[in-house]
């Protein structure tokens, strides 16, 4: 899906400016988040075979008859045309970007692949008639590309002619550790909704697992989580680390109790549909959330300079031993 380091090079050109470039990006992040948002709403309402042919809706019809669960699946059909579109600018506008960065077309041609990729599953998912692996893969992939337009989106952002130094070693090793335990929280919830009553269609398959206990590994995964979170919060603040490099951290940390409240109270209330939905947005906000906290732990300059790890009297070095230890 593209070279994910959050690193670039380059200079101003005629083109396409570099800041119009990076709202170009960010259109295709919100537009990519709202693809999340619809998938979700399609299913919630029990619309995932609303149009049950591929790629019209029905009897070769591309446009869905006036009928509730057909228009709510063709409107979520037609987003994935806006989708579509506002990654098309993206690689236009790295290849008309200047100065141009091969970083950049590289990270938006990955864009391209994730939504064809997508749109292929999409089709196999109402194939096989909402399947739970399908739509745990057509999920999945969204977080990829989410994962892909945050790194685009923060790489755009730089300047051109001054890469940002690697983070310190320590924070860089804890930031992928909650990379990896969000995604593993993301995949365990997957696993809860296939398991659900929310299938997309009353005839839908469901694993055959139980809920209670799907459930209950999702909730410790997410207990995991939030723990190494309030612990890079505290490490961060501990150091003296700069009140942006805080701030991130803290949206996580704030989005993170959100999605987790929003959890626990659609488990003990029969998992209501609007709450579910909640759940989904909150989902990917998590993972934008930790996505873009990755790729911005080396942006700090000041910070850089202190001795994070060569001495033992700097306040940053206890935050940079700290957090070594869960990745050691």
């Amino acid at each position: 899906m593209g070279d994910f380091r959050c690193r670039n090079r380059g200079s101003y050109d005629r083109g396409v400016s570099p800041r119009a470039y990076r709202r170009v990006t960010l259109l295709a992040l919100v537009a990519l988040f709202v693809i999340v948002v619809s998938g979700g709403a399609v299913r919630l309402t029990g619309s995932g075979l609303g149009c049950p042919d591929w790629p019209t809706c029905t009897d070769g019809q591309l446009v869905a008859p006036w009928e509730y669960h057909a228009m709510v699946e063709w409107v979520n059909r037609m987003v994935t045309g806006v989708v579509s579109v506002a990654v098309i600018l993206a690689v236009l506008g790295s290849l008309w970007r200047r100065p141009p960065r091969r970083d950049l077309t590289r990270l938006s041609l990955g864009l391209v692949a994730g939504v064809v990729g997508q749109i292929v599953l999409g089709g196999l998912t109402v194939l096989f008639d909402l399947a739970p692996p399908f739509v745990m893969g057509h999920f999945l992939l969204s977080m990829v590309l989410l994962w892909n337009a945050v790194v685009l989106h923060v790489r755009a952002g730089r300047p051109d002619d001054d890469p940002a130094p690697p983070g310190d070693p320590g924070l860089t090793r804890m930031a992928r550790l909650l990379v990896a335990a969000t995604a593993l929280a993301v995949v365990l919830g997957t696993v809860v909704t296939g398991s659900g009553p929310h299938g997309g269609d009353e005839t839908a398959p469901r694993f055959d697992f139980e809920l209670a206990e799907v459930t209950r590994l999702h909730g410790i995964a997410v207990a995991v989580l939030l723990g190494l979170v309030l612990y890079t919060v505290a490490g961060l603040v501990r150091s003296g680390a700069p009140v942006a490099l805080v701030r991130r951290v803290e949206v996580l940390l704030a989005v993170l109790v959100a999605q987790a409240v929003v959890g626990y109270v659609q488990y003990f209330t029969d998992v209501p549909a609007l709450l579910v939905g909640v759940h989904i947005a909150g989902a990917a906000a998590v993972w934008v959330s930790v996505v873009w906290f990755h790729c911005t732990v080396g942006e700090s300059r000041a910070w850089q300079r202190r001795p994070l790890l060569s001495s033992s009297t700097s306040p940053a070095s206890t935050m940079s031993s700290s957090l070594t230890a869960p990745g050691s």
